[in-house]
Parts: C-alpha cells; sequence; structure tokens
C-alpha cells in the first residue's frame, strides 16, 4: 500500500485528525498532531498495526518545533513511522500506555533521554540513568561534563613479537584440542 493509500484509509478511520505524508525511502510515514496521537495509534492497532516496535525521539534544537516523536509500528505484512512535532516549551504528550501496555518503559525511555512529557503515564522515573541526575542526556542542549583530550590510537600493551608468540601459541591449542 503507498503513502497515499495508506493516508486515504487511516483519514476514513480517524476523520478529526490532521495526517500529512512525509517522504520516506523505505516505509510508509505520517505526521500527525499531537492533540491526536492516542486516537490514530488505537486506530491502527484495531487495524492490523498490533505491534509497537519503538517509540524514540529527535531533539532538533535550536530549531521550533524542537522535538519530533518517533513511533515505529508493525503489522504481519507492513511498518508504517508515525511522527509527532512537539515544541521545546511544552513537551508534552498524551501517553500511550492504554493501548499498548508496554509503551511505558519506551515512554519512560524517552522522558529520561530527552525530558519529554507523558501525560497520563503514571510512572515517569529514571529508566536508564541514576535517580539523582541532572537533566536530559540525549538533548542538544545538554552539557558535556567529561573533558578528555581525544586519543587517536592506544598503542598495544604487548610487543610484536609477544602478539606473534600468542597468535602461535593460540593456534597450537585449538589445533590440540581439535585432535583429543
Amino acid at each position: 500500500m503507498n503513502s497515499s493509500e495508506f493516508i486515504d484509509l487511516l483519514r476514513s478511520l480517524v476523520p478529526a485528525a490532521a495526517l500529512e505524508p512525509l517522504p520516506s525511502t523505505d516505509q510508509n510515514t505520517i505526521g500527525i498532531p499531537s492533540n491526536s496521537v492516542v486516537d490514530v495509534l488505537r486506530a491502527l492497532k484495531e487495524n492490523g498495526f498490533r505491534f509497537l516496535a519503538d517509540i524514540t525521539a529527535v531533539d532538533w534544537w535550536p530549531r521550533e518545533p524542537r522535538f519530533e516523536l518517533v513511533y515505529h509500528l508493525a503489522s504481519a505484512t507492513d511498518r508504517v513511522r508515525i511522527k509527532v512535532q512537539l515544541a521545546g516549551e511544552s513537551a508534552h504528550l498524551a501517553s500511550v500506555q492504554e493501548v499498548w501496555p508496554a509503551a511505558g518503559w519506551l515512554e519512560r525511555e524517552v522522558w529520561d533521554m530527552f525530558g519529554i512529557v507523558f501525560d497520563g503515564h503514571g510512572d515517569l522515573r529514571r529508566l536508564l540513568m541514576p535517580e539523582d541526575w541532572e537533566g536530559f542526556p540525549l538533548r542538544k542542549d545538554f552539557p558535556v561534563q567529561i573533558r578528555l583530550r581525544p586519543r587517536v590510537a592506544e598503542p598495544l600493551q604487548v610487543t610484536e613479537e609477544e602478539f606473534r608468540a600468542n597468535v602461535l601459541r593460540d593456534r597450537n591449542e585449538r589445533r590440540a584440542d581439535k585432535g583429543s
């Protein structure tokens, strides 16, 4: 099903949602407004897209809308990507946990890394970062706090002769193991 056919089908299922086809080379990609995310995703689930493969985000800072939330859905035969634009100052979106209970973990990860709040989630707490971590590390304006000199290469800890001897010893041990 091409993108225009897919959008026509989706418009018949959710007529109130303003759907926008987005360019993509690999799968149908649709932009939807943030206020209709639950309705659109529920309609997709009820019409074959039973699998929520992933939820992720992109920070386009300093551009506004700053964030783009991306849902990857799959059916038995097709995939679709749903994108939702969110302003940086009000990065809030309704949780889709009622549609897919497993979305809770994915939403927690997005909140933990980007600071996007999922209204109605009920358990937004750190998942990947320590509980006392301040800020959201995948935001483009997050300060880098570790300063190390860049390293191009690190020297081997063994000499070239030791390396050759180790390779030969390993090869001989493997041959001996095969013979037993």
